[in-house]
């Protein structure tokens, strides 16, 4: 089952990346449970596109990342649970398997 997983994301300043969020699940998972992952996705922060100037304690800014992970049959629930459990989830989604097209 594929799902479709969107991280909260810290970035500096400048609008580079201040941690990998994908690993605060990663270290909930035992190895076999992720078959792939993709990060297909990194949003920065909105207020990198603000003119307003940020004070000092702005010392990091949130925006996001997508990953798409491909998760082996029968580790669906302990995968949802670790999402649950990372405090870095903001949301997910199955994905259908892309399965038939119908394309000939």
């Amino acid at each position: 089952m594929k799902y479709r997983v969107v991280f909260k994301s810290r970035s500096d300043q400048q609008g580079k990346a201040a941690d990998a969020p994908a690993s605060f699940l990663d270290a909930q998972l035992d190895d076999d449970t992720v078959l792939d992952a993709l990060r297909v996705e990194r949003t920065g922060p909105d207020s990198m596109h603000s003119s307003d100037i940020l004070e000092e304690d702005d010392g990091f800014l949130m925006g996001s990342e997508v990953w798409e992970y491909d998760v082996a049959e029968g580790k669906e629930r302990a995968f949802i649970d670790a999402l649950k459990n990372s405090e870095v989830v903001m949301e997910y989604e199955a994905l259908e398997s892309s399965g038939d097209l119908g394309l000939s």
